[in-house]
C-alpha cells in the first residue's frame, strides 16, 4: 500500500525509498515484528479468559505434556497472521499476483486452523474438525492457488515443473500441474502442522525456510540475478521477499512468547497457515523440489508419522517409540530445549543447501 507514495517522488528524497523492495521488506520485517510485541500479552491474556482448560494435550502423548503444557492457550497463529496480513498489506505492491496469491493461501489455511482449534478449545478434547473435511477443503485451496500461480507465470514457464541443478531441465506437466502444487501446498502445511509439538520447534524452521526462501524470490524476480545464478526468471517474485519478511518478524514476536515455556501455542491456525504458505512461494517461485531440501525437517517428521502407520498396520509393531519423530527424541530421554535447538540447526543447514543449489550446476 505504502508503495504508492513513490508518486510523491520526484526521483530523488524518502519517498522514492518506497521503490526499492529490499527497503520496504526491512520494513515489513519490523512492523510485524512490532505488531508481535503491541498484541502478544494483550492476546494472551486474552486467549486465557476464553480457554479456561487451555489447548487439549493428547492422552497418548508424552505423559510429561499433560504436566507441563496443561493449561496453556492456543490460537497463538492469529498473532502470527495478525503481523504478516498487516506489514504485507502495508509495504507489498497490492497489484502484484503472487502477493494475493499468498494472502488467500495463508488467510484460508489459517482459517482452517482456527476452526480446528476452536472446535478442540470449545469441547476441550484433541477432536477438532474431521481430518477428512480439513484435508478437503486444503485441497480446494491449494488448487485454486496452484492454477492461479500457473496462469500467473509467463509463458515458457506455465504449468512447468523445474529442477534445481539441471536448470535447463524442464518438465511440462500441463493440468497435472495443479494436483502437483496441491501436493506441495498441502503437504507443506501439513507437515509444518506435525512439527508444531514443542514449545519454540516449528516457528524457527518455518522462519529459517521463509527467508531462504524469500531470498530466492527477490533472486528469481530480478532478470541480472539470474542470468548470473542461472535459474529460470520469473518477474514479479521480487514482491515476496517483502511478505517473507514480514513473516520473520511476526516469527520473532511470536517467538518470544513461545519460548519455554511457552506462554501460547500457535496452534492448527498457525502451523497450517505458515506451512501452505511456504508451499505456496515453493510454487510460485518454480522451487518445489529445493521446499524439500529448505524444509527437509518438515518432510522427515511427516515421513516418520507415514512409516509409523504403515508398519504399524502391517506388523502391529512401531519403527519409532513415538511419532512424529521429535517425541521418539523425548522417548529416548531428550530435554526439550535439546531437541528444539538441535532441530533449529539441522533446519539451518538444509537451507543453507538449499540455497547452494541456486549456484550448483
Amino acid at each position: 500500500m505504502l508503495y504508492w507514495l513513490t508518486e510523491l517522488s520526484d526521483g530523488g528524497g524518502a519517498f522514492n525509498l518506497f521503490r526499492y523492495i529490499t527497503f520496504r521488506a526491512g520494513a515489513a520485517f519490523f512492523t510485524a515484528l512490532v505488531f508481535g510485541f503491541l498484541f502478544g500479552r494483550p492476546l494472551i491474556n486474552l486467549l486465557r479468559k476464553r480457554q479456561r482448560n487451555g489447548q487439549p494435550i493428547r492422552a497418548d502423548g508424552p505423559q510429561g505434556h499433560l504436566e507441563t503444557k496443561a493449561g496453556t492457550p492456543t490460537m497463538g497463529g492469529v498473532l502470527i497472521l495478525g503481523g504478516l496480513i498487516v506489514s504485507t498489506l502495508l509495504w507489498a505492491r497490492l497489484d502484484n499476483p503472487y502477493v494475493w496469491i499468498l494472502l488467500f493461501v495463508t488467510l484460508s489455511f489459517g482459517a482452517i486452523g482456527f476452526a480446528d482449534d476452536y472446535a478442540k478449545v470449545s469441547k476441550n478434547n484433541t477432536k477438532g474438525v474431521p481430518g477428512r473435511l480439513r484435508f478437503g477443503l486444503g485441497l480446494a485451496i491449494a488448487a485454486v492457488a496452484g492454477l492461479w500461480a500457473a496462469l500467473v507465470h509467463p509463458d515458457g514457464l506455465s504449468f512447468q515443473l523445474a529442477f534445481p541443478v539441471f536448470k535447463d531441465t524442464l518438465l511440462n506437466l500441463g493440468l497435472l500441474f495443479v494436483p502437483f502444487a496441491m501436493i506441495v501446498i498441502v503437504g507443506a502445511a501439513n507437515a509444518v502442522n506435525l512439527t508444531d509439538g514443542l514449545d519454540g520447534l516449528a516457528i524457527m524452521p518455518v522462519m529459517i525456510a521463509a527467508g531462504t526462501l524469500g531470498v530466492i524470490a527477490y533472486a528469481v524476480g530480478r532478470v541480472d540475478f539470474t542470468e548470473y545464478l542461472d535459474v529460470h526468471y520469473v518477474p514479479g517474485t521480487g514482491e515476496i521477499l517483502i511478505f517473507s519478511a514480514g513473516l520473520i518478524g511476526a516469527g520473532l514476536g511470536f517467538l518470544w512468547y513461545n519460548a519455554p515455556p511457552a506462554a501460547v501455542f500457535m496452534g492448527d491456525t498457525g502451523s497450517l497457515a505458515l506451512g501452505g504458505a511456504l508451499g505456496a512461494i515453493a510454487v510460485a517461485t518454480k522451487h518445489e523440489i529445493v521446499l524439500a531440501i529448505v524444509g527437509g525437517l518438515f518432510v522427515v517428521e511427516a515421513l516418520s508419522v507415514i512409516i509409523q502407520v504403515a508398519y504399524f498396520k502391517a506388523t502391529k509393531k512401531r519403527v519409532f517409540l513415538m511419532a512424529p519423530i521429535h517425541h521418539h527424541f523425548e522417548k529416548k530421554g531428550w530435554a526439550e530445549p535439546q531437541i528444539v535447538i538441535r532441530f533449529w540447526i539441522i533446519s539451518l543447514i538444509l537451507a543453507l543447501i538449499g540455497l547452494a543449489t541456486l549456484k550448483v550446476r
